[in-house]
């Protein structure tokens, strides 16, 4: 599931995601990533993994999707977790993109909440 937060920063979109991901949760993200690239060049990302068990089969392949369409378009993350799987990813996330990809534990949350500026 994922709960998108209200952010001042408005190219930002900032989400708590839990439980597994399904195609709705992606087609919800998806719709934002295009009102924030109808004013913005790039979509920044405030993400916090809290019981986060992956996704729905049908969620992957959305994911997946909208990723290779808009990679170009995503701009600075923050991943705030806390198991290594999670650490793992954000680093593969940071090599594979042009954005600038920083992993936080649960007790730096308020540190990341400050670099990516929400």
């Amino acid at each position: 599931m994922i709960q998108v937060y209200n952010s001042k920063k408005d190219n930002l979109i900032a989400a708590k995601i839990s439980d597994k991901v399904s195609k709705e949760d992606v087609e919800k993200v998806h719709l934002l990533i295009h009102q924030i690239l109808s004013k913005h060049e790039k979509v920044d990302f405030y993400l916090e993994l809290q019981d986060f068990h992956g996704y729905e089969w049908e969620g992957l392949l959305a994911d997946l999707k909208v990723d290779s369409a808009h990679l170009s378009d995503y701009g600075d993350m923050a991943i705030v977790g806390d198991k290594k799987w999670e650490k793992w990813a954000a680093k593969a996330t940071d090599l594979f993109t042009a954005s600038e990809v920083k992993y936080f534990d649960f007790n730096e949350k308020e540190s990341a909440k400050k670099w990516i500026g929400l």
